[in-house]
């Protein structure tokens, strides 16, 4: 299992909506979520400053392939389509990145 911190910027205008979004995530997504061997997800949000941080854990055996069949996803690419303009990703994030993938320093079960 692999343990993963992310981090985006959330845009004051869309807060009650992605509040909304993700208060109702469509049944797809959820399944697609657990399709690509990922658990124990959660976002939070730090207001005001809109920063949101999501952890989850990687059960699978290849990252790259779970993250490509998820985003070959057509219900997927549609719930990133109403989410994605409320989010304000990092202007430090990598090449690639929507949401900057963060660096876990400390873990204690």
């Amino acid at each position: 299992m692999q343990r993963m911190g992310q981090i985006i910027g959330l845009n004051a205008d869309k807060v009650e909506e992605y509040k909304r979004l993700h208060a109702a995530v469509w049944p797809d997504i959820l399944a697609m979520i657990s399709a690509c061997n990922i658990k124990n997800y959660s976002i939070y949000l730090k207001e005001p400053e809109n920063m949101m941080f999501a952890y989850y854990e990687y059960h699978g055996t290849d990252y790259a392939a779970d993250m490509a069949k998820m985003a070959a996803d057509p219900k997927t690419q549609e719930w990133w389509g109403v989410c994605m303009p409320c989010q304000k990703p990092l202007e430090t994030r990598k090449d690639g990145e929507w949401w900057a993938m963060m660096e876990e320093v400390f873990h204690l079960d």
